[in-house]
Parts: structure tokens; sequence; C-alpha cells
């Protein structure tokens, strides 16, 4: 394998070719001593040849490991001895017209699968479908239930539909375009995303990124988490009819939306990232509206959410529902929130540090539990470790310009980029070809991985437990699609 930092620009020429059996044996055995499977994916190479990559994570190390293979037709599938990759190879199947051997559930996961769908037979078993379109404003997902009562034996999830083709419309940038498609990937990670591209294009063009910018880019980054896990912990407690956290949440929420918004004009912060820095500057005067806003956004949400950990009833609902266990989440390769929840201490932010990161770390917030409770709690804990966070850079932002100019991409090269975003670990991996220009772009968006832990949460649930599940992983239906 080549083993390169984070961020960091290597020869793609440089990526191993491993004869099929050797690639296999050694991404099964890195998964088994502890790395994470961060990307897999194909990419044809004319013909029916197919050139297969995996990215691995080794988040003791610091570091990630890359290896590759080429195949044609078949190749000996990953998913029995290593079930992290179950979902990527159901992908590569989907896409390039090659099939894994041996995988266990070879049904696409973006083009609904037509008759391949899951079914159980006995006395009084029931199917209970809800989806694609959906009671509410939400985006399109299919989701069928095999139930014995209200027992719910198996959740099968559908997506794909808000697939767009945006890695394909990747390749041949970076152009004007490009940046605007990175910021709606998944638009509630508009920061996340766009930090992750910016990141891999500063490496391919040995860009220099301002102090100023590092700083302003971790506030904002963590001012989306602050959003979306606040506005999370409302949506859970309005899944169990406990308004007033509800209410409260919807409304600070939006508050910490403002806070973006007074950082470049737009409440998801599309235009403050940047190739180079950031695209906004903020003054003394903006500095000090935001330390008040966020004083009193705190003293808000610290209310609300001990409203939740306050009442019994509450904790009732939580507690014991939806349970994913430590082994199960390391054994699927969840990410952020959901593999946290689990007793999993993983974050890109303290394994694979990048920016301000690098400086300032943030303390992971873990739990044991693997319910409901737990990936509430720890959206607790990330919103009380992001203000302060958010606090400490803005009472200490280094002088100096916003951004740099971005020198053109190198040839013949390539980057992996890691991000920790609010729903977890966020994967972007650019190949150049010899002009300097994307000749293959592929995004893993923390969803990706955590969909089939939302599927077994389910399991031996009650189906009205569904709802409560759902939105305490909140995963993202655009940001699978892609």
């Amino acid at each position: 394998m080549i083993t390169v930092p984070n961020g960091e620009q290597f020869d793609a020429s440089g990526l191993p070719e491993l004869p099929v059996g050797e690639f296999r044996e050694r991404v099964i055995r890195a998964v088994e001593q502890g790395a994470r499977l961060a990307a897999f994916w194909g990419r044809p190479l004319g013909g029916d040849r197919i050139h297969l990559i995996a990215v691995l994570a080794n988040g003791g190390a610091g570091t990630l490991d890359l290896c590759s293979t080429v195949v044609k037709g078949s190749y000996p599938a990953l998913t029995p001895d290593c079930p992290p990759a179950h979902w990527f190879e159901r992908e590569i199947a989907e896409q390039c017209a090659v099939r894994p051997e041996g995988h266990p559930w070879l049904k696409p996961i973006r083009s609904g699968g037509g008759g391949n769908l899951f079914r159980m037979d006995g006395e009084e078993i029931h199917e209970v479908a809800v989806g694609p379109v959906h009671a509410g404003i939400i985006e399109p997902g299919h989701f069928r239930f095999q139930c014995h009562g209200e027992r719910v034996f198996h959740l099968e999830i559908s997506l794909g539909y808000q697939h767009r083709g945006v890695e394909r419309a990747l390749v041949g940038g970076p152009d004007q375009r490009t940046i605007h498609y990175m910021e709606t990937l998944a638009g509630d990670t508009t920061i996340g995303h766009a930090t992750a591209y910016c990141q891999a294009v500063e490496a391919l063009s040995a860009a220099s990124v301002p102090a100023r910018a590092q700083a302003l880019r971790g506030a904002a980054l963590e001012l989306e988490r602050l959003a979306n896990h606040t506005g999370d912990l409302g949506a859970l407690a309005g899944d169990i009819g406990y308004l007033p956290t509800l209410s409260f949440c919807g409304r600070i929420r939006g508050d910490f939306l403002n806070m973006t918004a007074l950082l470049c004009g737009n409440r998801l912060g599309r235009g403050f990232v940047r190739p180079g820095g950031a695209g906004f500057d903020v003054d003394e005067a903006r500095v000090a509206q935001l330390h008040e806003r966020l004083a009193q956004a705190e003293c808000d949400v610290t209310s609300a959410v001990n409203l939740l950990w306050n009442t019994s009833s509450v904790r009732a609902r939580f507690e014991g529902t939806g349970t994913v266990s430590p082994q199960t989440c390391r054994e699927l390769g969840l990410v952020g929130v959901a593999a946290r929840a689990g007793g999993v201490a993983s974050d890109v932010r303290h394994e694979f540090p990048l920016g301000i990161y690098r400086f300032f770390q943030v303390p992971v917030s873990t739990y044991h539990t693997g319910d409901v409770f737990a990936r509430a709690y720890v959206r607790w804990l990330e919103i009380q470790r992001a203000l302060a966070f958010v606090r400490d850079q803005l009472k200490s932002l280094p002088a100096g310009p916003v951004r740099h100019v971005v020198p053109p991409l190198a040839g013949r090269a390539a980057v992996v980029s890691l991000v920790e975003g609010w729903r977890g670990a966020i994967c972007h991996v650019a190949l150049t070809d010899e002009r300097g220009k994307f000749a293959h772009y592929k995004v893993v968006d923390p969803s990706f991985h955590n969909w089939m832990g939302l599927a077994l949460a389910l399991r031996d649930q009650q189906i009205s437990d569904f709802p409560l599940c759902n939105k305490s992983f909140n995963l993202s239906y655009c940001g699978h699609d892609l």
C-alpha cells in the first residue's frame, strides 16, 4: 500500500496495483486490525477493465493507506470477510457492471433493485411500505418493514431518488461551477463538503491558506454542527411529543444559522469557504456581535436540552430504543455521532487534523449504550464543545488576509481529504490528469456508511419507534445519492 497523510498531494502513478487476491487480503487484514474503510470505488479504464481503489483510514497512526487492483467482469467479494465493504460493493456493482462474487445481498443501492426486494414468509408476517413520498417537506426515500404485529424483523432501505450525477459532473474541473456542486452535495453540510473540496484543491496546487482563514473555517464548521445538532435534539423531542424542547430548539437552530449568515450573508454558509481561504472576513464589530449571540444561544440551548434529561418520561422513551452495540458499530464501520454513541472514539478532528484543528483540538465526545439516548447525548456533548471552540477562535483570530491565490493544479497527482462534518467523516478523493484537471473525483458522505446502522437499529423494535430511530441517525438522502 501507499501511505499518505490527510490532505497532502501524492503521485497518482505511485498507487500500488495489486493482484485481486492480494488486494482483497490486504484490505480485509487492515480492517481487522482497526483501520476504517473510508472509501472504496471503481472507475472504468476502457473495455471491460475496472480499476478498484480502496482508502483505509488508520486513526491511531493518523495516516491513510491506499491500494488498488484491476478486475474484469467479476472478482471475489470482500463483504463476507469485511462487512464495511457491503454498501461500497453494491455501489460498485451498480455503477461499473462488475460483480463481487459471493456478496450476500447484491441489490443496487440507488436504482431500487426492481423485484430484488427482501421478503419474509410466515404466519401473520406482513410488510409496511413507507415513502418515497412522505407526509412532510423532506427528501424522498423508501422504507419497507417486515413485521409480525408491531415487531420489526427487518428494515429494507431503498434510495436513489435524489441522484444527480454530481461525481460525473466534477470530471474535467475544477471550474466556476465546481464549488457550487460541492456546496449543494448535501445542503445542511455546505461548510463540511466545501472544506473537504478546498483542502483537496489546496493540496493539489500547493496553495497556502492564511491562519485567519483557517480559524474562520473552523468556526463556520462548528456553527454548522451547532445548528444541526440543536435542530436534531428538538426533532427528537417532537418525535415523542415533548413540545417544549421541540419548539425551543427549532428557534435556537435558527439563531445558529443566523450566526453563519452574519459571517457570509447565507444561513447555510454558501460563499464562505473558498480555495485558498475564506470568501469573507469579519471586523471587530461583527466579532463582538457573534460573541453576544453565542452567549445568548448557549443559555437558551442549555435550558431547552436540560428539559430532556430532567424529564423521566423522555429518558424512558430514549433509553434502550434503537440500540446498535459497540461491536456492531465497529463491524459496520459506522462514523460520526452514530459510532461515538456506541463507544467508538473516531473523529477526524482528533485522528487526522487539518487546518485549525492541528493547533486547537476538540475532545472526542462518546457514550457507550448505542441507543437513541446515546445518539442524543453525544449531540449535546458536541454542542457544548463546539460552543467553546467557536468562542475561542473568535477571541484569538489571527491578523492578516483571509485568502491566497491558488496556483493551477498539479498533473497526474492525487489527494485524499477528510473532514469531520456534523454527521461524521467526509471523504473526498481527487485524481488529476496530465493537464491538472480532475480525471476522477470520489465523494463519500458520512451517511453512506451509516444507513445500514439505521436498518439494524430497527430490528426487534416496535414499528412506531422508526421515526425516533430515523431522526437519531438523521442521515442525508441527497448526500448519499450524489
